[in-house]
Formats: structure tokens, C-alpha cells, sequence
């Protein structure tokens, strides 16, 4: 069985609570990502996407210098780095997310996302589902 572990991301790009929205944005874009953690002293509080910005700052407009925590998710969704991968699969299609972080004794180890699974030997079948789940229009408003 292979782990999270095994196909998460561990060198993971993150913010902390005292970086703005404007700073995030920089980030998503020089590191070419969609989300990126918020870490306050190692621990995961929380998660920043590009649809936040765009919905929790831009639209309700928010200036650039609003904080992460101001607009960032903070109900998350995480996995250990020795849970499978096709509990991590899982977990991603049930709560519809295209990333999880990685979370060990509360401090942010790494993340995994649906294309991590996807490129996992093990993971195929159990990736190709969670894509099928997080797409479904069913879900889509």
C-alpha cells in the first residue's frame, strides 16, 4: 500500500498570517500554484486559492493589504503522511478539493494534490474517481 507520504509535495510554498492578499496573489503567481497554506509558527491554520481571492477580496472589495486570515478557509480538511493514497482519494472526493494538506502532530509536512494521485502506480483508479466526484455538476452552483 503506498502512503501519502510517498507522493505528497513536502518543499510546500506557504504564507503566514501577517502576509496580505496582494502578497498571496505575488506567490500564486512567481510559483505558478492555486493555493497556498497559511502556517503561524509550523502549524496549519488555514488555506488561501485563487477563488478566495477572487471571491472573499475581490468581489467583496477588499483592498490588497487585507490579511490572509481575513480571507483564507479555515474549516480544513487534512490527511497523515502514512494514511493511503487511496484514503487521501477518498477524503479529496468526498469533500470536493483538489488539494489536501499533509498534517503531522499539527504542523503543515506536506500536500497532496489530485495530480500527485494521479501520477501514483497505485492511485489510478482511486484518482480518476475523485476527479469524477470533485467534477460532477451535481455539485456545481
Amino acid at each position: 500500500m503506498q502512503t501519502v507520504r510517498e507522493v505528497m509535495t513536502s518543499d510546500v510554498k506557504y504564507c503566514t498570517p501577517v502576509d496580505n492578499v496582494y502578497e498571496v496573489a505575488i506567490k500564486m503567481r512567481d510559483f505558478n500554484v492555486g493555493a497556498i497554506p497559511v502556517v503561524d509558527h509550523g502549524r496549519l491554520i488555514g488555506m488561501i486559492t485563487d477563488r478566495d481571492l477572487v471571491v472573499r477580496g475581490i468581489a467583496e472589495k477588499r483592498p490588497g493589504s487585507t490579511s490572509v486570515t481575513e480571507v483564507m478557509s479555515d474549516k480544513l480538511i487534512t490527511i497523515t503522511p502514512d494514511a493511503s493514497v487511496q484514503e487521501a482519494a477518498k477524503r479529496m472526493a468526498e469533500h470536493q478539493i483538489r488539494r489536501l494538506p499533509v498534517v503531522e502532530y499539527d504542523r503543515l509536512v506536506g500536500i497532496v494534490s489530485l495530480g500527485d494521485l494521479a501520477i501514483s502506480r497505485y492511485s489510478d483508479e482511486s484518482a480518476g474517481q475523485a476527479l469524477t466526484e470533485i467534477s460532477s455538476p451535481d455539485f456545481l452552483h
